[in-house]
């Protein structure tokens, strides 16, 4: 019978267990949701066939081979640690991490903080489309994403950033813009701008208003200047969070909050099957430096 090979990312989730006994708080200790820890500490354990934890009313305990595991863990991470640093020295190369951005967020505080723990490291970001930020992450080429949700998060892992206001965008004579603030169904009579609301879960429920006009554009959207040059063209209204419109300025437009709209939320989503202690780093500069991310 062959041994198994250790799983590294696998084994510092566990050691994060371990050491709070606790899967909330070491949840949030690795930036990620507790049902994605619980099931990564399960496959573990399916692949070491043992028992690691016992987990019952009374809370999360270590088992005989749980606590030899936590023992020797924290060598083999400080060992396998060293000897990436090691490599990075002997080559000389700088690390690179490429940061994907959705319109309105930036990660320039993040990538700075994380940039000046290491001289060597580099933040690459790059602004990316929505229909592309989790197939941008699975195919490699980025490492990170502030995703805006829904997202589909499968063989993804995440962590909560941020949520926003959400605004309507509309024609800047539109009489709508003389209020503070707007509900959904003062927005009825006009024409949301919408290529097919069944792309977005749950936003045909909660966007599309009963008796709300709606229709596709034109011409497909493709970046947040098509949406607005779309209704600077008076075909009709787009909603968009407050960070993109605050963004995204122009003198034939202007932006309303809608009061009765749940928030944006925004996520950071990364590849679940990559062990990347640096990309982690990052997770954690941008979680610190969440208040500037909009």
């Amino acid at each position: 019978m062959s041994t198994p090979d250790l799983d590294l990312r696998k084994l510092r989730y566990f050691v994060a267990v371990a050491e709070e006994l606790n899967f909330g708080r070491a949840a949030q200790r690795l930036h990620i949701a507790q049902p994605v820890l619980s099931r990564q500490i399960r496959a573990f354990e399916g692949e070491l066939g043992v028992t690691l934890l016992d987990r019952n009313s009374s809370g999360t305990q270590l088992t005989a081979a749980g606590t030899q595991l936590l023992r020797d863990a924290k060598v083999l991470l400080d060992e396998a640690k060293a000897l990436r640093q090691r490599l990075s020295q002997t080559a000389g190369h700088n690390v690179t991490l490429t940061v994907g951005v959705m319109a309105g967020l930036r990660a320039t505080a993040a990538a700075a903080a994380w940039e000046a723990a290491d001289p060597r490291r580099r933040a690459v970001v790059r602004q990316i489309p929505w229909h592309e930020q989790a197939q941008l992450v699975r195919a490699g080429e980025v490492d990170v994403v502030y995703a805006r949700e829904p997202v589909d998060h499968r063989g993804l892992e995440s962590t909560p950033l941020l949520e926003e206001p959400m605004d309507a965008v509309l024609p800047a004579d539109d009489v709508l813009l003389n209020r503070a603030s707007v509900r959904l169904a003062d927005l009825a009579s006009r024409v949301l701008l919408l290529p097919d609301p069944a792309m977005i879960p749950g936003w045909q429920s909660a966007v599309i208003a009963p008796g709300q006009r709606w229709a596709p554009p034109r011409e497909e959207f493709r970046t947040v200047e098509d949406k607005l040059e779309h209704v600077a063209a008076r075909e009709g209204f787009v909603i968009l969070p407050h960070s993109t419109t605050t963004y995204y300025r122009r003198p034939d437009v202007n932006a309303v909050p809608i009061e009765d709209l749940a928030p944006s939320r925004v996520t950071l989503i990364w590849d679940a099957a990559t062990d990347n202690p640096v990309r982690d780093e990052f997770v954690a500069a941008a979680l610190a430096c969440r208040d500037e991310t909009t």
